[in-house]
């Protein structure tokens, strides 16, 4: 693990502190009609899965609900946990580690928050221009799908 130097206020000598991961969650959001994708405001500006990071305190599963409502403007109900995706190089600003849900809603999106568009997409339609390591997300969850039905 990488580690930090402070220095001790009272012997002035260096303290090493660990250096954790950001814990996120993705929220794959099943409507009617497909999934539901945000393009994102900040960089990396592409089509990316709703998410974000878990605040201290927080659960996952709270997190994630939260996520979804504040970028999509949707109440969603999660319906299970896809993996959990820890490659240090799948977020180039920092090294995040997101567990993903699949959740159900229904209503119409509407971009919030970090999201400056919103659309609903089909594995065939699927934008390619994703952000961080959704597509092998999505590739993971339309095998799961497969797989189950």
């Amino acid at each position: 693990m990488k580690k930090t130097a402070i220095k001790c206020p009272h012997c002035k000598k260096d303290i090493e502190v660990p250096k954790p991961p950001f814990l996120t969650v993705d929220i794959i959001i099943e409507l009617e009609k497909g999934i539901v994708l945000i393009k994102r405001k900040y960089p990396p500006i592409a089509w990316a899965l709703p998410g974000g990071y878990v605040d201290y305190g927080e659960s996952l599963e709270d997190a994630a609900i939260r996520e979804a409502k504040e970028e999509t403007s949707l109440d969603v109900v999660l319906k299970r946990q896809l993996h959990t995706y820890s490659d240090p190089g799948r977020d180039l600003r920092s090294h995040n580690v997101t567990t993903v849900y699949i959740a159900t809603a229904e209503g119409k999106p509407k971009a919030d928050d970090d999201a400056k568009e919103v659309g609903v997409f089909t594995k065939e339609t699927l934008p390619e221009d994703l952000a961080f390591d959704h597509a092998q997300i999505l590739q993971d969850y339309f095998q799961l799908l497969a797989f189950t039905t």
